[in-house]
């Protein structure tokens, strides 16, 4: 049966705020036929799974556009200019300011005599113009209105429909333009003002270029991306963006990737190295031969993943959710209390406390307070994805700034990952050269970073056949050789074979910051080989950011206690903990986590897959192209680049602290409007102005300050400007 549904996903127009997302979603989730829909306010898209055998697409579309929202197909197509006046919204909104404008001239003006009665009412020109102005002015939005209504909903636009359609019922024709004239102003300002964070993202959807020029042995065509197949050969000319991810295959260049990995200077590329789309070619000409299709390229998956961060709901947007589902319905049943008990029981004039009762109700709705965490997220998430950091989710924002400790992985992380061998020590009589040679004949069937260094360091060398070859993770290899079982890996693997340790030449190597290997069979260990990582030029100035800030740095490794000693303090790091197996770094996390609070684990995304995934936020570093790393990670640092880090604490913190700002200021805002209702001081339009279309865009533009923060570089004392929105 369920070969019979099919996705789609829609972009939509005029979705302002989270309610908005509500109504759309109620409505169509009501259509036989459809499985799912959900709405994504920030991103602007609709996803749904129908059944095509029980409604169409074009049936869905027409259900949307009938409670007043646009529909675009394709939504990841890029998007057109829009045409600000020919807007349906906009129109309505003119012609709704020009007809109140109008019927409050007739009023002042004129002598404004009835010129016919309707219903026992002396109907004027100035009611007529009101009643046009309020026509146009809710036209757009009484329809998601009343949709609302039907489903029992407390929307803004429901609230704001019963408030007009009540203040006309009142005969208050002044208010009831007035509201719709401001509401449908209120609502345009909204919709741009989130349509600006919502740019931020689609910014990285247009990095990419609709084109690539593809060479067919001596001709060359241009294809849209969505049509070139992997082997493809591309050509891309200096000044030119990469169109789809590839591999090098002729020429050099060097490329400004800095929308993938958030690198500010260009990195060399030649032959047989990888490039990714959306990469601008600085220089040189370039053949790159196609290794992914558009849709899985590494920049679309980054958009794919910030895209989808949205499910992840931070914190604070819970307790938005929690606070708005007991804050509106007490505040519509006081609405309701306050119309009724005063004019019935007493004495109140029923017209003066039916408009307060109305005002309520534009103040029960807490839209300001509800838009107020998405949409700092999204501005947070995106300017992380501009500057090579991709944060999966609100909740991993929200916690990065509540860290208290920072552990990191020694290998790859805090040094290079590039070993290279600095020492062969021959013993129990075995040559140097053939030491080395058995080392590499065993490694040269692992993938790990020390194999590949001794297999390089033995080049040139013939390696001998390997017969039952085992890995033995966190330990070292094991295989056979002529016969005889060897074995290669770290001091713990032979000490507990009853062997004696060469003691005194490993805590010489140790003490110099050096790994140690041992090589050895069941009767005797033949030598050592030593190797040695270079710490990362940004470290040390990365850890001393991170305590500066508060945070607790310790190091965690499976490398011996004098080599991580060494490391530890050449780089600051107070603590450290050494000879760790990947499930003692998972142990050591939680034991961080009981004693500290909070910890954030920084690693290869690989290798420490279990200790990312263990800690409350796992940080992967270098993932670019690392399927795996992006996949494990909950913030994945795209670049090598250490002080990425406290950015993204100082981004953290920011976010933080706007999103605290915009709940109490939203919260504020309404609570003083709602009491002040009650002396008189607070009327229909304030509650508007005020309550509805002012705290809305302020909370927006607090937000959008996140899109445009910019990441210091201590290095060079200044700071690195970043694109802006």
């Amino acid at each position: 049966m369920h070969d019979h549904i099919k996705s789609e996903e829609l972009h939509l127009e005029g979705l302002h705020c989270a309610d908005c997302a509500g109504t759309i979603e109620g409505t169509i989730a009501k259509v036989g036929g459809v499985k799912s829909v959900k709405v994504g306010f920030t991103t602007g898209r609709m996803k749904i799974d129908y059944d095509p055998h029980k409604v169409t697409l074009q049936d869905l579309v027409m259900r949307v556009e009938k409670i007043g929202y646009k529909v675009k197909q394709e939504a990841h197509k890029k998007f057109e200019k829009r045409n600000f006046w020919s807007e349906g919204q906009v129109q309505g909104m003119i012609i709704s300011g020009a007809a109140l404008a109008a019927g409050l001239a007739l009023r002042v003006l004129t002598a404004d005599q009835p010129l016919f009665h309707l219903v026992g009412r002396g109907v004027a020109l100035s009611v007529l113009c009101f009643l046009l102005a309020t026509f146009a002015g809710a036209f757009n939005f009484a329809r998601a209105g009343w949709a609302s209504i039907r489903r029992l909903r407390f929307t803004m636009d429901a609230l704001m429909t019963m408030a007009i359609v009540g203040a006309i019922i009142i005969a208050e024709y002044i208010e009831a333009a007035s509201l719709a004239f401001l509401f449908s102003l209120a609502e345009l300002l909204e919709s741009f003002a989130v349509e600006r964070a919502r740019n931020s993202l689609r910014a990285l959807m247009k990095l990419t270029p609709e084109t690539a020029c593809v060479k067919h042995g001596e001709s060359e065509i241009a294809l849209p991306v969505a049509q070139v197949e992997i082997g493809d050969l591309l050509i891309i000319r200096p000044g030119e963006k990469v169109p789809l991810d590839g591999e090098v295959v002729s020429g050099y260049s060097s490329l400004d990737q800095s929308p993938i990995t958030g690198e500010s200077v260009p990195v060399s590329k030649e032959v047989g190295e990888t490039v990714f789309a959306g990469s601008i070619n600085v220089e040189g000409y370039l053949e790159v031969r196609v290794s992914k299709r558009s849709e899985n390229s590494m920049l679309a998956r980054i958009i794919h993943m910030v895209e989808e961060a949205e499910s992840q709901k931070a914190p604070s947007e819970r307790f938005v959710e929690r606070f708005s589902r007991i804050y509106t319905p007490t505040v519509v049943a006081l609405a309701v209390v306050v119309a009724i008990v005063p004019p019935l029981f007493l004495g109140g004039a029923f017209n003066a406390w039916f408009v307060k009762a109305l005002t309520l109700l534009v103040i029960a709705c807490p839209c300001a307070l509800v838009i107020s965490t998405p949409v700092s997220v999204v501005s947070a998430l995106t300017n992380a994805s501009r500057n090579g950091v991709l944060i999966k989710g609100g909740v991993y924002l929200e916690e990065m700034s509540r860290i208290k400790v920072i552990a990191f992985d020694k290998t790859g992380t805090l040094t290079k990952g590039q070993l290279k061998v600095t020492d062969v020590v021959s013993l129990n009589g075995m040559p140097e050269i053939e030491v080395l040679r058995l080392a590499a004949s065993l490694e040269s069937r692992s993938s790990h970073p020390i194999a590949r260094a001794i297999v390089d360091a033995a080049d040139g060398t013939p390696l001998q056949a390997i017969a039952g070859f085992e890995s033995l993770p966190g330990k070292g290899i094991r295989g056979t050789v002529n016969g005889e079982q060897y074995h290669i890996g770290r001091p713990e693997l032979f000490s507990r074979s009853g062997l004696n340790l060469p003691s005194q030449e490993l805590q010489s190597l140790q003490q110099a910051g050096k790994t140690t290997m041992l090589v050895g069979s069941e009767k005797a260990i033949v030598g050592i080989i030593a190797l040695q990582d270079e710490i990362r030029g940004d470290a040390r100035e990365m850890v001393r950011q991170l305590q500066a800030a508060g945070k607790e740095v310790v190091m965690i490794t499976g490398d011996n206690p004098e080599t991580a000693k060494a490391i530890a303090s050449e780089l600051g790091i107070c603590h450290y903990h050494a000879a760790l197996l990947p499930e003692d770094k998972v142990k050591e996390i939680k034991l961080l986590e009981k004693k500290h609070g909070k910890v954030a684990m920084v690693g290869d995304g690989v290798n420490d897959a279990p200790a990312l995934a263990a800690a409350t936020v796992g940080v992967a570093m270098g993932v670019a192209g690392t399927d795996t790393a992006l996949e494990t990670a909950h913030i994945a640092l795209m670049s090598d680049d250490l002080s990425k880090l406290p950015y993204l604490i100082e981004l953290s913190r920011r976010a933080q602290r706007v999103i605290k700002q915009n709940i109490w200021a939203s919260i504020v805002i309404k609570f003083t409007l709602a009491i002040g209702v009650f002396p008189g001081l607070v009327s229909l339009v304030m509650a508007v102005v005020i309550g509805d279309m002012g705290a809305s865009l302020g909370v927006t533009s607090n937000a959008m300050r996140l899109a445009r923060f910019r990441a210091k570089d201590e290095n060079r004392g200044a700071e690195t400007e970043e694109r802006k929105t």
